[in-house]
């Protein structure tokens, strides 16, 4: 099952259920008027989503109209939590190694930080950076969305109440990072709104894909037309499953909460390519000495997508530029 929201002026936009080639949508009102409410009673609507879904995919769901991704807001496009985990040890280490780098880690224990859960962007809308000083980059993520889970709950608990998985551009102002970072207590100016795609799905429409936890599909990258990188979801080293256990070791996660993979990263990264400027700057300073691809411009357009077996689009696409922030006016008073 694929659902999305669609803009319609309020915070939390309208539930559509979505067919599973992207054509087309459904109004999901009827049972349920956002995502976010439809999480909040999943054992009720679930059942009723999944039985519009499939009217929807034989044609005979009434009122279905052409869906249009330039209308979707996140799917989620706010959360009592949102959470960012950096679950693929690669990334780490290419930045260690070229910039010798001495980072505190904890064999086995994975790293969690608390982001902003209150703003996400939709996959089509233009993204405002405050100026080009701000070292801007793109992060290519996957996420997962769950349901209410006890404090304590194993990882195979954990991944059953994974209720959606979807995928999103997790920005990044590098001027600003290395200075949180030393401060200890997390990003403020380093991380701004979250930029999400058009679809979640239920993990079932992942089929093989979805191995132990983790989404093996590679992640395709473009900045302005131009290939980035297609790292596979495959290599985590922990599963989605085994951080939502670590974060609820001592707390209940609520439902609607959302926990990131974190910078999607491959050992091959010379082939793969990356999924953020920061890695591939990385390897051209281990490289060559000097990083030569620069941070993101006014006028860039990035695309993040992900294709199941068949080659169809499996979230959609986020297409979208960056662009300068509007200056908030000065008041007189």
């Amino acid at each position: 099952m694929k659902l999305a929201t669609l803009k319609n002026g309020a915070p939390d936009g309208r539930l559509v259920v979505v067919s599973r080639d992207l054509s087309r949508a459904v109004d999901a009102a009827v049972i349920a008027p956002t995502l976010r409410a439809a999480l909040d009673h999943w054992e009720r609507c679930e059942q009723d989503l999944r039985a519009l879904a499939h009217r929807l995919e034989e044609g005979t769901a009434p009122g279905a109209f052409p869906f249009d991704p330039a209308q979707a807001m996140a799917p989620l496009p706010r959360s009592g939590q949102f959470v960012d985990a950096s679950a693929f040890l690669n990334h780490g280490a290419i930045m260690e190694r070229a910039y010798n780098l001495t980072v505190k880690k904890q064999e086995g224990v994975p790293i969690l930080i608390q982001r902003q859960s209150d703003d996400f962007r939709g996959p089509c809308d233009d993204y405002p950076m405050l100026n080009e000083e701000e070292q801007g980059d793109f992060e290519g993520e996957f996420a997962v969305i769950v349901g209410d889970l006890p404090m304590g709950s194993s990882p195979a608990a954990a991944e059953r109440a994974i209720r959606l998985v979807t995928l999103f551009n997790d920005m990044s102002m590098r001027r600003h990072l290395f200075a949180e970072l030393q401060l200890g207590f997390g990003f403020i100016k380093a991380k701004p709104a979250t930029v999400f795609a058009p679809v979640a799905v239920t993990p079932d429409e992942l089929g093989d894909a979805w191995v132990d936890g983790r989404l093996a599909l590679d992640l395709r990258i473009h900045r302005n037309g131009d290939w980035f990188g297609n790292p596979n979801g495959r290599e985590m080293d922990w599963s989605f499953g085994e951080l939502l256990a670590h974060l609820a070791h001592n707390r209940d996660l609520r439902s609607g909460a959302i926990l990131g993979s974190g910078t999607v990263s491959n050992r091959d990264a010379a082939t793969v390519g990356s999924a953020c400027l920061a890695e591939r700057r990385a390897l051209e300073v281990i490289a060559t000495g000097a990083a030569t691809t620069p941070p993101l411009r006014f006028g860039d357009r990035l695309r993040f997508e992900v294709l199941d077996a068949a080659g169809h689009s499996l979230f959609g696409a986020i297409d979208h530029a960056i662009v300068p922030a509007a200056t908030p006016s000065t008041d007189p008073a």
